[in-house]
């Protein structure tokens, strides 16, 4: 698909970012939250957030685009150990989110494949995520290779009980 671009994102993308990442997660995520995600919006994507997570130089996020248009973005931590690996040996993808208009175009699958190409060049043994557990997420990620590592259980003040449940996924790549 070459109407796909995804390109790193700089500080001057900064509110481009963040506005397709309060589009993606009001499209998919607003039901995990009592108050409709209004307090992990501000947590996660408030412009001083970003900024701040943006600086951090473990942490690259990228802009999705399809037919020059920003329909998603992705954040992978260079180093992040997993259970038994190494930060060295490891990348995790912190973060994949697309906004409705752009879901069930193959689009997650060709940033799934971009962000394993980053690793193998980053000269890392193996991609790894967390996503919850209640979410049709843990099938796609097993469609791109990933499989079942562990669990886990998000204690975010706001969440909903129901909601806390997190897989813990790996692809080995090397």
């Amino acid at each position: 698909m070459t109407d796909i671009a995804i390109s790193p994102c700089l500080l001057a993308d900064l509110t481009d970012l963040r506005n397709i990442a309060v589009e993606a997660y009001n499209d998919h995520y607003t039901y995990l939250w009592h108050d409709g995600g209004a307090w992990y919006l501000e947590r996660c994507f408030s412009e001083e957030a970003l900024r701040n997570d943006m600086a951090n130089p473990n942490a690259v996020y990228f802009m999705i685009q399809y037919q020059d248009e920003p329909v998603g973005f992705m954040k992978l931590n260079k180093d992040k150990a997993l259970e038994g690996y190494t930060d060295a040996e490891c990348l995790e993808l912190e973060r994949l989110y697309l906004v409705d208009r752009a879901s069930g175009m193959g689009i997650g699958k060709w940033a799934v494949d971009f962000a394993v190409q980053y690793a193998l060049e980053s000269g890392k043994r193996l991609v790894w995520l967390r996503a919850m557990d209640s979410s049709r997420s843990v099938d796609f990620y097993e469609q791109n290779g990933f499989v079942r590592w562990g669990t886990d259980e998000l204690d975010y003040e706001q969440m909903k009980d129901i909601y806390r449940g997190m897989v813990i996924m790996k692809r080995d790549i090397a």
